[in-house]
Parts: C-alpha cells; structure tokens; sequence
C-alpha cells in the first residue's frame, strides 16, 4: 500500500505521513520550501518501516518529491516521478496549505491568490493527476484537510475559511461523483492544532484558544493524523463524503 502526503514536511503532514506509515503504507512526502524538513521526515518514515519489514532499500519505503501544487505543470511532473516508481497510490492526503489572519479590506489580490492556489487549487491540481489512475483501477482513499474554519468560518480569516470551506463542498461533490468508481472521498477539520501555523501565537492567545474548547486545550498533530489514517483505511470502507471534525469540541 502506497500513500501520498501532500505538506508533509512538517505539522499535520508530517504526523500522518509517520502514522501511515506506522501501518504500514509506503509513504511519498511531498514538500515546496521545507526540504530539510521533507528529508527528516522520510528518514523518520525509512526506519518505522524497515522495523516492520526489514533492511529493505529505503527507495522502496519512503520518498520525498517537490513540488509548487498551484501549477499544474510541478503536479504532472510529481505524478509521473511517482507513478512510474510506486504506480498510483492507494491514498492521497491532500494536507498542503498556508493560513491568512487579517481583515478583509487588508487582504491584497496576491494573498487572496496564494491562499486560494495553496489551499483549494492545490486539491484540484493533485487529485486531478492521480484521479484517473484510481478510477482505472476502481479503487482509492482521498482525503483533504480542511478546517474547522471551513465549516463555520473564522473572524479575520475569510480567505482562509473560503478556501477550506470550498475544499469542504470539493470533498462531497468528488464524493458523489467518484463513489460508483470504488475511489473515496473524505475530509477532516482540524480544529486549534499545534503546528508551525500557530507557533508565533501569543502564551496568552494560547491559553483563550484552550479555554474556549470544550476539552481545555490544543490538539496534537498526531490527533488529527489518527483521523486522517482511519478515513484512509479500510477501517472506513463504508465512509465517503463525511466532514471529520478533530477540534476538542470547539465547533459541534
């Protein structure tokens, strides 16, 4: 089995790309600018793989491709290096992405398009590539991750919540129209989670964001990979088009 983590440099990426491999998948970690990141993690991959099957070649376990996913020419190109390597993979977690915090009349036409190609365009780009492969074969795991912004939109960041809620809508339409093919669709919602995105947050602004959620405190990054692994599991067989909110009770 064979996974495709997208963002898996660092944070949410990172965690599932190590936790699906955990389970064995063969992970491709895609990175933009975190290359040192990207290498760590596929040596972190190699080694949790190989004390499951052995001093296997660590080409044949992990891998890590670059990539800008806002062009559709990068996106080809990774498909094809992966393809032709592994073939299509069973899974693709669609994770990449960047956040916007300001007010609307701040946001300039250039931070509107690098949210929407990172976060939304992004999604489109990949599954695109790989979608018909899956269909080919009748079978698939997707999963996108969006927000929990995307379901209830956050004040100050709109952009970001347009681009998560439109993965949200993405999730369900593909869901519907992918299902009669074998290949699923899911998405999960991370909730306050502690990543490289809220690091420059305040103590203080920390400490509110527990406080408001029902179980007092910041989720881990391996909270929402054990989410994102089960959607892409066999576990979920019967599971397509849900939204899986991971936020400690913060958006019910």
């Amino acid at each position: 089995m064979t996974a495709l983590i997208t963002g898996a440099a660092k944070g949410i990426g990172r965690a599932a790309a190590l936790e699906l491999a955990r389970r064995g998948y063969r992970v491709c970690i895609h990175y933009n600018t975190s290359e040192k990141e990207a290498e760590r993690t596929r040596a972190e991959a190699v080694d949790i793989l190989r004390a499951q099957a052995g001093d296997v070649p660590a080409e044949g376990l992990a891998m890590y491709l670059k990539a800008d996913l806002r062009s559709g020419e990068e996106v080809k190109a990774l498909a094809d290096r992966l393809i032709s390597a592994w073939g299509c993979p069973d899974v693709i977690v669609n994770n990449a992405g960047v956040s916007q915090i300001a007010q609307i009349q701040d946001v300039t036409e250039d931070q509107w398009d690098l949210v929407q190609g990172s976060d939304l365009k992004s999604v489109y780009q990949v599954i695109r590539a790989f979608v018909p492969a899956m269909i080919e074969r009748k079978s698939g795991s997707i999963v996108n991750v969006s927000s929990m912004w995307g379901q209830v939109g956050g004040s100050c960041e709109s952009v970001y919540s347009a681009a998560k809620g439109g993965v949200i809508s993405f999730t369900k339409a593909l869901a519907k129209e992918l299902g009669p093919s074998g290949v699923r669709v899911n998405c999960v919602a991370p909730g306050c989670i502690m990543t490289d995105m809220m690091k420059d947050f305040p103590a203080e602004t920390l400490r509110e964001l527990a406080e408001e959620t029902p179980l007092g405190r910041i989720g881990e990054p391996e909270e929402a990979a054990k989410a994102i692994a089960f959607l892409a599991s066999e576990d979920a067989s019967f599971i397509t088009g849900q939204v899986l909110g991971v936020n400690g009770g913060m958006v019910i």
